[in-house]
């Protein structure tokens, strides 16, 4: 059991929490205990209350993210293709849907083991947030850019997970997007250089004729969704 108002950890059945001193809705029947990975349900809407003291693993999540492409590969590079073909017929438009499927993939493999072409459609279950999402962040890390490189790549890695709060907690966009900073906050230097690592193995796939980008390309957004799980944690039944 967890405090609903500071998320310090309770003994069952306790009214008051000792670290805020309030007392526990859920005690009273008020509203629903809080939920698994930091995340409390307000009627509709979810609180999130973020880790503290993450540190980025960038190395790990790239290397773990490689393990999960490379034990499907072929499902992985078709599923790189079709987002490449379908996001240049419609520039930006599709670029969160499908971004957001390609991670609904990557959960399932990571809990099921299994996964299928289809998942990368379900990110259109979540069109608007994640349409919202790509716009703001596109123009968020522009403006970044126009500064220097580094306050672009710093952004950039703020909203991260943006995606995977949206498909995971149900988050709208702004919602999920300061979910993401919150999390990326406790390590902006550790988070960046992780997504600089991201952006480097693209470019070398890219270097690859093109078709390595088939490859380089999912494994980036597998360790993101692996990173993740390991910080925050998938809600039970999102997958």
């Amino acid at each position: 059991m967890y405090c609903q108002h500071c998320g310090a950890q309770l003994a069952p059945d306790v009214p008051f929490c000792p670290s805020c001193g309030l007392r526990q809705p859920a005690v009273e029947g008020g509203t629903s205990p809080p939920l698994p990975g930091g995340t409390q349900l307000m009627g509709p809407v979810y609180r999130f209350q973020a880790p503290v003291g993450v540190k980025s693993r960038g190395g790990h999540w790239i290397g773990q993210g490689w393990e999960i492409v490379k034990s499907n590969l072929g499902l992985f590079m078709g599923m790189s293709l079709l987002y490449l073909v379908l996001s240049s017929c419609i520039p930006l438009v599709l670029h969160g849907p499908l971004l957001a499927g390609l991670h609904i993939a990557c959960m399932r493999k990571i809990v099921r083991g299994k996964m299928e072409i289809g998942d990368m459609f379900k990110g259109f279950q979540f069109f608007v947030p994640t349409l919202l999402a790509a716009l703001v962040m596109s123009a968020f890390i522009f403006v970044g850019s126009l500064f220097c490189i580094i306050p672009g790549l710093v952004v950039a890695a703020m909203y991260q997970f943006t995606y995977l709060f949206i498909v995971d907690k149900k988050m709208d966009f702004w919602q999920a997007m300061q979910a993401s900073h919150a999390v990326v906050k406790n390590d902006y230097v550790g988070f960046t250089l992780f997504l600089v690592g991201a952006m480097l193995l693209n470019f070398l796939g890219f270097l690859c004729l093109i078709i390595g980008l088939l490859v380089t390309f999912p494994i980036v957004y597998a360790a993101i969704t692996v990173a993740y799980k390991e910080v925050v944690g998938f809600e039970p039944g999102t997958v």
